[in-house]
């Protein structure tokens, strides 16, 4: 990954998202869930005539869930994966900023969820993150696929 990055938060580590692969960062209003969904998608959402997939990010890393109804406000970032638009729940976006030299391997464990969508590790502008591989986090858990 080169290029300018956006800085979020997300389950509560900083990460970092490939800027080229997103489209905006809106509030999200209402959702319509979406029977029978695997438990990472919590429904669809209309931004501007489109109809988006809305991602849990923290299910479909495997943590838990936040609890209760989206809270007003959500932040989410606004992406398409294979001609689909996604809408990807993140704690905070703190801006865009280039990466401080080439992403490095993640040295240890990235952690439970972490390790399947962390393509490595990058200083920011707003300190070290986590470069997101947005098809991985997008597809939740293997077993959450069927």
């Amino acid at each position: 990954m080169s290029g300018p990055v956006l800085c979020v938060t997300l389950a509560g580590r900083s990460a970092a998202i490939d800027a080229a692969a997103v489209h905006s960062v809106v509030e999200l209003g209402a959702l319509t869930p979406v029977p029978r969904a695997p438990a990472h998608i919590l429904g669809l959402a209309a931004l501007r005539s489109r109809t988006l997939t809305v991602i849990d990010s923290r299910a479909a890393l495997g943590l838990a869930a936040a609890p209760g109804p989206l809270p007003a406000g959500q932040q989410a970032v606004i992406t398409d994966i294979d001609g689909h638009a996604y809408a990807l729940l993140v704690d905070d976006v703190a801006g865009v900023s280039d990466l401080a030299g080439e992403p490095e391997p993640i040295i240890g464990r990235a952690g439970p969820g972490w390790e399947r969508v962390a393509r490595g590790a990058g200083d920011t502008a707003f300190g070290p993150a986590l470069l997101i591989d947005l098809p991985a986090l997008v597809a939740g858990l293997p077993a959450m696929a069927a």
